[in-house]
């Protein structure tokens, strides 16, 4: 080709969702630069993370990579140096709701601390586009459903819903001061699923902290059952309901986002959610459905933080990114069960 590829730097990109991204973003026919600090990858050969390793192997091509903290100024400065950089994903960051309310400070020193230091290094380089991982936690309770982006935010339960909060609004300041940032930010809803050739998906380190990594644990034999946490919630059957998403679907969102920076859009945050939403049981239902094996539940005591309904109105996404969540819940389940079958003990 005659133009050189665009080199988008990807943090965190060995992840679930980071993993996802880079494939989409080589098969976009873009160059990602993939830096992480292995706090939630595993290592696999040639120092790369597994992960990476893999989808190497499915797009027969090089990952560029490099291990990096993204709390670490002087390795970023040197990145920025090295690469000439079109635009950032950033996904690195400390994810579990649970450990947040745990261990707050970690928390707003590695999410807030680490995207301060990315900006200011972005800035220093020129680089002023930026692809942001936010989250549905940034709702908080919803005051009605389904949720969109004038939806209240703020109330957050929990520090990792906050760190996302605040970072949203790091942004959005830094480019109301200065015209020639653009950012789009992205708020999760529930990503599940893996890459169709079931070589790379979703690897909980320990005790899965979403519901369908322990499901799909249960089915395969290595948990015993699932504990489902509350069944007298005011949904259909009782138990807690929300918008999945195929991670493919979330994956492809961010190369619609990266399409929308070229437009000098300024701030710009959609919701990335399918729309529908599904309760625990039914989530049990279609995996038993996937999997054809019995899933054991047992209902107990509702958790701290957790809300009955939280289901996405995906709308402005599909009207200004051009971008809508193509795949079903059979789709996100037979996925899942097709990694969890070729790969029981994760990576």
């Amino acid at each position: 080709q005659g133009t050189m590829a665009e080199k988008i730097l990807v943090t965190g990109g060995a992840g679930y969702i980071g993993s996802h991204c880079v494939l989409e973003l080589v098969e976009a026919g873009y160059v990602p630069v993939v830096i992480d600090n292995f706090h939630n990858a595993i290592r696999g050969a040639d120092t790369l993370p597994e992960s990476l390793r893999r989808v190497q192997q499915i797009v027969h091509q090089p990952i560029l990579f490099q291990e990096l903290d993204i709390t670490n100024e002087v390795a970023l400065q040197e990145l920025f140096s090295k690469h000439h950089f079109s635009a950032v994903m950033h996904f690195a960051g400390l994810k579990a709701v649970g450990e947040s309310v745990q261990k707050p400070l970690e928390y707003y020193r590695v999410n807030l601390t680490g995207t301060i230091r990315l900006l200011e290094t972005m800035k220093a380089h020129g680089v002023r586009n930026i692809v942001f991982s936010s989250s549905a936690t940034v709702y908080g309770d919803p005051k009605y459903l389904p949720l969109d982006e004038n939806h209240p935010v703020g109330g957050c339960t929990n520090p990792y819903g906050k760190s996302k909060y605040f970072i949203e609004e790091m942004i959005c300041d830094l480019c109301k001061a200065e015209k020639d940032w653009n950012a789009v930010l992205l708020r999760y809803f529930n990503p599940i699923g893996a890459h169709e050739s079931g070589m790379i998906g979703e690897d909980p380190q320990g005790i899965p902290n979403n519901l369908m990594p322990y499901v799909a644990q249960v089915a395969v034999g290595r948990r015993e059952f699932l504990s489902v946490f509350g069944n007298d919630y005011k949904t259909d059957d009782g138990t807690g309901v929300r918008d999945y998403i195929h991670v493919v679907d979330l994956a492809k969102g961010h190369i619609a986002a990266l399409k929308k920076l070229k437009e000098n859009c300024g701030c710009k945050i959609y919701n990335l959610g399918t729309g529908t939403g599904y309760s625990v049981l039914q989530m049990v239902r279609a995996m038993e459905k996937a999997s054809g094996r019995e899933i054991k539940y047992k209902i107990t005591g509702r958790r701290e933080g957790d809300v009955a309904s939280c289901y996405a109105n995906p709308a402005l996404a599909e009207c200004e990114l051009g971008w809508k969540a193509a795949f079903g819940l059979d789709k996100m389940c037979e996925d899942l069960w097709r990694w969890q079958l070729q790969n029981p003990t994760g990576f």
